[in-house]
């Protein structure tokens, strides 16, 4: 399969609630590879890479909301070229 990587920007109440750490638990057990860092704007940025099916379900588990303690008002999807990470990171 093709590899593929997103930028994803949610916003909401995203940062402060553990939403990273969620992300990063989310998407390594998808098997993606990039990051999740928080964006002076109070939004969080999510960088995932890995094949299109799992991309999808991150996006969907983001659109969702996340993690309980967040509120994700919207998020923004933007297609990146495809990367090399080490794993998935949290970002300071």
């Amino acid at each position: 399969m093709t590899q593929v990587c997103i930028a994803a920007y949610v916003y909401g109440v995203v940062q402060g609630v553990g939403f990273r750490y969620s992300t990063q638990h989310q998407a390594t057990a998808l098997g993606l590879t990039g990051y999740a860092c928080n964006l002076d704007d109070g939004s969080v940025e999510v960088v995932a890479c890995g094949e299109r099916p799992q991309v999808d379900k991150l996006v969907e588990w983001l659109k969702q909301g996340g993690p309980r303690s967040a509120r994700v008002d919207r998020v923004l999807v933007e297609p990146q070229g495809v990367a090399e990470y080490q794993g998935f990171n949290i970002r300071y």
